[in-house]
């Protein structure tokens, strides 16, 4: 049976006359991960710290698995909201081991207790044999998995993670975000973590919420809003294709017949979306070709609009092909 474990309704975060968060609501279930996801100072740290009860929340309701955290003038300590923080910066302790910094969060538990929490957690996070190495002897995947064991060591019913793999070398951000997802998934750890790559939303979360100007605009699964998005914000965000005014679409583009529903709206047309022709469609020029495996991104022209498609087959640079998109292309507004 799948429980409803976040609870968030019309959260409003306000520094001086700066509104941070905005009516901010949420609802996550057991289990699942939430990627929060928007441009840089869209209010995405704030909402962690708000969740987490680190800062002032001046309106708003947070319930965790029923647990009341947040409404109106109450206010539960962050100590007690049985929430996990992952930092930035991991924020490990350096003059502590690692075993010591798993067990901080561990005070005043009998020492057989914190013993016991610190070889669990340890295995847990394939960090076995490490517990009285230093920080700075551990690698960056070393350290994330140190900070994940620490916020894990009270069995916290939310992990919270604010840009956890910013820090993390390219080469093995993959490995560990698919390590990481099937650590939370094995243990059924609701989580939510903050990223400004969309790429990670695809690679780790079950679903993605897009901030913008401390707004959410849009939740639902990293597919739907990379397919679907809501409006042209989260397209452009989300690099989901080329966005064309409606207005200014050739009528030989289009296989079959598509009505212009505004004229101040866009139609979506994904790269993937289009079919290159020998004689039939849109007469375009190729301005660059690029190989991105198994397929060529084509930079194209078609009159005074630059696009990119994707084709199959290497087509050469100042070229002039036919274009159509036979898909039916999704509507946004401006």
């Amino acid at each position: 049976m799948t429980l409803n474990t976040l609870n968030i309704e019309q959260l409003s975060v306000q520094f001086d006359d700066n509104k941070i968060l905005d009516d901010f609501s949420l609802t996550l279930n057991e289990g699942e991960i939430l990627c929060l996801l928007g441009p840089s100072g869209c209010g995405k740290t704030t909402a962690l710290k708000a969740i987490a009860g680190l800062l002032e929340v001046q309106q708003g309701k947070i319930e965790l698995f029923g647990k009341l955290l947040k409404n109106n003038g109450f206010e539960l300590p962050p100590e007690k909201r049985d929430i996990g923080f992952i930092f930035q910066d991991y924020a490990l302790f350096p003059h502590m081991s690692v075993a010591d910094n798993i067990a901080f969060p561990l005070k005043g538990q009998p020492k057989p207790a914190i013993d016991a929490i610190i070889k669990q957690t340890l295995a847990m996070v394939h960090l076995d044999g490490l517990q009285n190495s230093y920080p700075h002897e551990l690698s960056g995947g070393q350290q994330q998995r140190t900070a994940v064991a620490r916020a894990l060591a009270n069995r916290p019913k939310l992990l919270l993670m604010d840009e956890p793999f910013s820090n993390i070398d390219s080469q093995v951000k993959q490995s560990l975000m698919s390590e990481l997802r099937q650590l939370l998934k094995k243990h059924n750890i609701t989580c939510i973590f903050v990223t400004h790559a969309k790429q990670e939303a695809f690679a780790f979360a079950d679903k993605t919420a897009i901030l913008n100007n401390g707004k959410l605009v849009q939740v639902d699964s990293s597919k739907n809003i990379f397919e679907k998005p809501k409006d042209a914000f989260v397209a452009k965000f989300m690099e989901s294709g080329n966005l064309l005014a409606s207005l200014q679409i050739p009528n030989d583009l289009f296989t079959h017949t598509i009505m212009t529903q505004s004229q101040n709206g866009f139609y979506l047309l994904h790269e993937n979306g289009f079919k290159v022709n020998d004689t039939q469609g849109v007469k375009v020029k190729v301005i660059d070709s690029l190989y991105i495996g198994y397929r060529h991104r084509l930079q194209i022209q078609m009159n005074e609009q630059t696009l990119y498609i994707e084709s199959k087959s290497e087509v050469a640079v100042n070229s002039e092909i036919y274009i159509q998109y036979p898909q039916v292309p999704v509507w946004l507004a401006s």
